[in-house]
C-alpha cells in the first residue's frame, strides 16, 4: 500500500479511479464504498474500451470506470477495501489530488467520509 503525500491537497480531497469488468461489479463496489463511509460519492461512467499489457499479451476489454470522491486520510482504507472486494487480481486503484473545489462541496465530502 502506497500512502499519498498529505501535502498534495490542502483540503484533503482526492478522486480515486478504479475500472470494473462490468456494470454489476461497478454498482456493487460503488454501493459498498458509500455504505462503508469510505467515500462520499461514486460516479459510474459509461463503459470504455481499455487496452493494456497483461501477462505478456496485449489485451483489450470493455470496462466500467468508477470515480470515487474521498479524502487522503481514507485512501489506505479505500485501497484495502477495493483490493479485498474487487474481482481483478490486480485492480486499478489510483488517487488523483483535487486541486480546488467548491468549499461547501469539499466540506460535505469531508463530513461524509469516516476512514
Amino acid at each position: 500500500m502506497n500512502t499519498p503525500d498529505q501535502s498534495a491537497t490542502p483540503h484533503g480531497a482526492v478522486v480515486i479511479i478504479c475500472n470494473c469488468p462490468d456494470a454489476a461489479v461497478a454498482d456493487r463496489l460503488a454501493a459498498g464504498l458509500v455504505e462503508a463511509r469510505l467515500v462520499a460519492c461514486v460516479n459510474r461512467l459509461a463503459p470504455v474500451r481499455s487496452t493494456y499489457r497483461w501477462e505478456g499479451r496485449i489485451e483489450t476489454a470493455e470496462e466500467v470506470p468508477l470515480l470515487a470522491k474521498t479524502t487522503l486520510a481514507a485512501y489506505a482504507a479505500v485501497e484495502e477495501w477495493l483490493s479485498t472486494h474487487h474481482p481483478y487480481t490486480l485492480p486499478e486503484i489510483i488517487a488523483l489530488p483535487v486541486a480546488a473545489g467548491l468549499p461547501a462541496y469539499l466540506a460535505w465530502l469531508g463530513n461524509e467520509v469516516n476512514p
